[in-house]
């Protein structure tokens, strides 16, 4: 274990814009499927050019050829979207999260305001989108909670039409749980697509899937680089890319619970986990409980672990708690876990990351799913100028500007000498002849 210090700890957190790097693996999966060694990139843009030109026919085709099934209805029908079961403690899991992040959104503050006064009035108007489209990765396992995350604060701002699209199985169904909690949210809406193709479809709209204002979830390369290209044609809330958590820890902490929370991102394809100490007999610890731990997870859950571990973990010591979370600050992590003597009073101090978890009993994970605010938070060190998810998100922000001619004659010289400074004299005229 490289334990990192000082300038060195302060170089290897401070981020710098790469690309992501695409694995061998992946590169000759594209080669195989496509005869030809392309980038990711080009790949996209194929699918994406295919379904603006061929709407629902290049869904098919593009569904069939990566997932393995050619859909006939690409929209689950009413009666399976009805007919849907899970476990009865995964149903009520469902009703869980949907309740907590729920109560949760409808405390932001989402509304306008217009003032009036000697002036006249001044404002913003809110409205909700009129469309959005949810992505639902498929992949290996169904992230249900993925769904509830993005959905319910766009139903909170007032989205009246919401749009799921997801990856379907070989067998062409959609996984029961993505239905039950559709149905539980009251979407009717959801489509068996996925990948960059069905990014495509909300950008652009086809026969089955009309265009959306703005797309919201994460996804694999394909879906976060096909966002980036149709962005400007439609909106998206963010590139989320590999997961990345940040632990404060101090003497006090449990390394049983440090090694469990920095695991619990771990495993996740390409995440980062870093853990940053004022204990170097915790860094010890830890070090021992995260061997433990990796060995009890099952497979494929421990390879993927494993190479987070081994591959891009950072072990920092630091000198001081304000240090650490200075360094925290500096990396501005998706998730910061603060497991120390006293967390509440490091919150302060806490300027950039998506999400802070407080004490041992608000690990990472719990907030995944049931804590309340969404897990689609800005990675990549994003967070030093992107938030959460959240109701703004989903609305428009519309100033209102309603001034009386009191306040045009004080103010208008003011304003057409401006103009005038910028060169823009149908600017300064438009202000004058009112004031004439």
């Amino acid at each position: 274990m490289q334990v990192l210090q000082g300038p060195e700890a302060r170089s290897a957190l401070t981020r710098t814009f790469n690309e992501i790097p695409v694995p061998d693996a992946v590169l000759a999966r594209i080669e195989a499927t496509f005869g030809e060694p392309l980038r990711p990139a080009q790949v996209v843009e194929r699918i994406l050019s295919d379904v603006r030109a061929r709407g629902d026919d290049a869904l098919r085709d593009w569904t069939e050829r990566l997932d393995g099934h050619r859909p006939g209805e690409l929209r689950v029908p009413e009666a399976e979207l009805a007919a849907a079961q899970v476990a009865p403690d995964l149903h009520e899991a469902i009703l869980t999260a949907i309740r907590r992040v729920r109560a949760f959104y409808e405390q932001q503050p989402a509304h306008g305001f217009l003032n009036h006064g000697p002036d006249g009035a001044l404002g913003q108007l809110v409205r909700p989108l009129s469309r959005v489209g949810v992505y639902v990765p498929g992949g290996l396992a169904p992230l249900i909670s993925t769904l509830i995350h993005t959905a319910v604060p766009a139903q909170v701002a007032g989205v009246p039409d919401i749009v799921v699209t997801t990856p379907p199985a070989r067998d062409g169904s959609v996984h029961p749980a993505i239905l039950v909690a559709a149905r539980e949210l009251g979407l009717e809406q959801v489509f068996r697509v996925g990948g960059a193709q069905a990014i495509a479809a909300l950008a652009y709209g086809t026969a089955s899937i009309g265009a959306v204002d703005k797309v919201a979830g994460p996804g694999n390369l394909f879906v976060v680089i096909a966002k980036r290209m149709v962005y400007g044609q439609t909106g998206i809330e963010s590139l989320p890319g590999p997961t990345e958590t940040l632990v404060v820890a101090d003497d006090s902490a449990d390394p049983r619970f440090v090694a469990a929370d920095l695991l619990a991102q771990a495993e996740h394809n390409g995440a980062e986990p870093v853990l940053v100490s004022t204990s170097r007999e915790l860094l010890i610890r830890v070090q021992a409980e995260l061997n433990g731990q990796l060995e009890a997870l099952p497979e494929p859950n421990r390879g993927w672990a494993r190479d987070s571990v081994q591959a891009r973990m950072k072990v920092i010591l630091a000198g001081t708690l304000e240090e650490a979370v200075e360094l925290a600050n500096l990396y501005a992590p998706e998730h910061l876990c603060l497991l120390t003597r006293d967390p509440w009073s490091l919150l302060g101090l806490v300027q950039r990351a998506g999400g802070v978890f407080v004490g041992e009993a608000s690990m990472e994970a719990l907030g995944d799913y049931v804590a309340g605010p969404s897990h689609v938070m800005p990675t990549g060190g994003t967070a030093r100028f992107m938030s959460p998810v959240n109701v703004r998100d989903f609305q428009n922000i519309i100033s209102v500007v309603g001034l009386n001619e009191g306040a045009l004659r004080r103010i208008g010289p003011a304003g057409a000498t401006l103009a005038r400074a910028e060169g823009l004299e149908a600017h300064a005229r438009a202000i004058e002849s009112r004031l004439s």
